[in-house]
């Protein structure tokens, strides 16, 4: 079945509307950036502990594992510009309460946990809103375009915010990086009051009176069962939890490989930050400009075995190769884009509007889910098989699943077939 979600309710002249708000956004991630990176900073250089710092990253899981699934209910029960506002505001002024408190002297751990709490469930709602609405901007021929446009702004984002985050530690107290970030939050809250931002079907037909309503709890259940009932989807999700499996681990287990197996140190490790936010950059840029695939799958499961090739290539080189092992990092970035970007193009074209919240947070929750749970595994696993062991069982798997799905017709099929009409 063709998606009606971006059919010609979309103005020709769409861009200038679409990427004002793109750039609001953008400007309110540098702001999070640099306070992500001082907060890091502050609980590193307060406590030096590595429980805490532990406890930290959980706590920013948490919401999306927990809050997730209903927060995609309630955004395509509600109106999507109205969600992005107020969680936007809602982040902002958890920010502006810490920022009091590190100026009058009152900053605990415990009050950073509980704000970093508070910012996670804002992003929990914030996220599916817009990534929803995207569909309802944007022509379907372009949606792969705006996820390459999007993943390099992350792979900017890699690079700049750690030495610029670092400077501005250097030259102003915690509490001015704070306003820096309420100050950026601001600026995206007031484009997108004066922002149009249309709303799928069945939100304005229930509105209007010519559908009738539904409760929280058959949005619910039916978000679940339009993954389940479409055996495309449900692969799609499975895949993508496998690979967050996989991956989540091999990612914390790179400065033990660069000390342990490369005997390299912090300049060592910065390079592969480095590679990897340059890889992001130029995938982002080639899928910017190429768009991937017409058959949008096969551009996703290419930079799926693209990533398990180089997490072989960095996870298994020589010890003596460092720095042509940094070649799979290189590539681990770039591929990363094809497989991420791609995919959220596919759910943007393929999901009915009315299901994409919920769609795309149940997505982010059973993938978030994954990490906890792989850490656990690949912790005991590394230690009693070497840290070497988890690279070749990630990559490995890694291609191994992408073949695997390029093999299953409902998955290849997924952008023009949905099996659950």
């Amino acid at each position: 079945m063709e998606n009606p979600s971006n059919a010609s309710s979309i103005p020709e002249k769409w861009g200038p509307r679409f990427f004002t708000m793109w750039a609001g956004q953008a400007i309110s991630l540098i702001g999070s950036s640099l306070v992500q990176f001082a907060i890091v900073w502050w609980l590193t250089t307060t406590t030096g502990s590595a429980t805490v710092l532990a406890t930290s990253s959980l706590i920013a899981t948490l919401p999306r594992v927990l809050l997730s699934p209903f927060a995609g209910a309630l955004v395509d029960r509600w109106n999507r510009k109205t969600v992005m506002i107020v969680a936007d505001s809602l982040i902002a002024l958890a920010t502006l309460v810490l920022m009091f408190l590190f100026a009058l002297g009152q900053e605990s751990i415990w009050v950073v946990y509980f704000i970093l709490l508070i910012r996670a469930a804002g992003s929990a709602f914030h996220s599916p809103a817009e990534q929803a609405s995207v569909s309802l901007m944007v022509p379907k021929a372009h949606l792969a375009r705006i996820a390459g446009l999007n993943q390099t702004l992350d792979g900017i984002l890699t690079i700049v915010s750690p030495p610029l985050g670092a400077l501005l530690v250097s030259l102003m107290p915690m509490q001015g990086i704070l306003a820096i970030d309420v100050g950026t939050a601001i600026i995206a809250v007031s484009i997108l009051v004066f922002i149009t931002i249309p709303q799928p079907p069945r939100q304005l037909a229930q509105a209007s009176g010519t559908a009738k309503k539904t409760s929280f709890r058959q949005d619910f259940r039916e978000g679940w069962v339009y993954i389940v009932k479409w055996p495309g989807l449900l692969g799609v999700v499975l895949i993508a939890m496998a690979i967050n499996f996989l991956i989540v681990p091999a990612f914390s287990l790179i400065p033990l490989v660069v000390t342990q197996e490369y005997h390299g140190s912090a300049l060592q490790l910065g390079l592969v930050d480095s590679l990897f936010g340059i890889g992001v950059i130029i995938g982002g840029l080639i899928l910017s400009a190429w768009g991937g695939f017409k058959k949008r799958i096969a551009t996703s499961l290419m930079g799926v075995i693209g990533m398990g090739l180089g997490i072989l290539v960095f996870g298994l080189f020589p010890s003596s190769w460092f720095y042509a092992a940094l070649g799979g990092i290189l590539i681990v970035g770039v591929m990363q884009v094809f497989a991420n970007g791609p995919l959220n193009a596919i759910l943007q074209a393929a999901v009915d509007p009315d299901m994409q919240g919920r769609v795309f947070s149940l997505l982010t929750a059973c993938a978030a889910a994954m990490s906890p749970l792989s850490l656990m595994v690949a912790g005991p696993v590394s230690d009693w098989l070497g840290v070497r062991t988890w690279y070749l069982i990630g990559g490995v798997a890694c291609i191994f699943m992408a073949i695997a799905g390029a093999s299953i017709p409902a998955i290849m099929s997924i952008e023009s077939n949905r099996k659950s009409d």
